[in-house]
């Protein structure tokens, strides 16, 4: 019975995430075709992975609003990893939906503000201080306000997991892309941290349990 609620669930949501990719897809297709051009192919692949990425959400965390504020989280994630990638800029509108989601969050579990609170400032006043010191050629100040954000949905024991696991991403990813394909020293650091961030919100709390486990 249980086995069965489950999958009836989860092609639920398949059929969703297919309805968004068809209802978006049909308006760029037409919109470009009457250009003369070719629908480039990243829009849809990006609404899939979207798509995938809520599935994931549901399956890991169940159905809840955590698990709702998670696919806005990623959804936003998402579209500041592909815009950082491309113009090494995250939109202040997408930082601002994170912020609101995160207080969304805080309403809904808010016998833990405190710790919400401090997640909000611990990573992000690290990354304030470096650019400051560097006069912001160390850090972009969109990185700093997208660890705010996601600190407050997250907490700080979250959001410096996520933070660590960016760093190494971005680190290692870099260093290989540099070698491989002689990628510039600049680097987008949004989608490193973006990567963090849906690591430290599906399998942080595990991650954290295993450490002091370990140690």
């Amino acid at each position: 019975m249980l086995f069965h609620l489950f999958a009836y669930r989860i092609i639920y949501i398949l059929i969703f995430s297919s309805g968004i990719v068809i209802g978006s897809f049909l308006p760029l297709k037409e919109k470009w075709g009457k250009c003369n051009t070719k629908l480039i192919l990243r829009y849809p692949i990006i609404e899939v992975a979207n798509g995938l990425a809520y599935c994931l959400v549901f399956v890991l965390c169940g159905f809840s609003l955590k698990s709702v504020c998670y696919c806005l989280l990623f959804s936003a994630l998402l579209v500041i990893s592909v815009i950082d990638w491309n113009i090494y800029e995250i939109p202040k509108g997408c930082n601002l939906f994170i912020l609101a989601v995160g207080v969304l969050h805080l309403f809904l579990d808010y016998s833990n503000w405190l710790q919400y609170v401090i997640g909000l400032l611990s990573v992000s006043g690290f990354l304030m201080l470096i650019y400051l010191l560097t006069k912001g050629r160390g850090i972009g100040g969109g990185d700093i306000k997208l660890m705010a954000c996601c600190g407050l949905l997250l907490g700080w024991k979250l959001i410096l997991l996520a933070f660590f696991f960016g760093c190494i991403l971005g680190t290692v990813l870099h260093l290989i892309r540099m070698k491989i394909r002689g990628a510039e020293n600049r680097l987008a650091l949004g989608p490193y941290l973006s990567m963090g961030v849906v690591i430290a919100s599906l399998w942080g709390e595990q991650i954290l349990a295993w450490y002091l486990n370990f140690c």
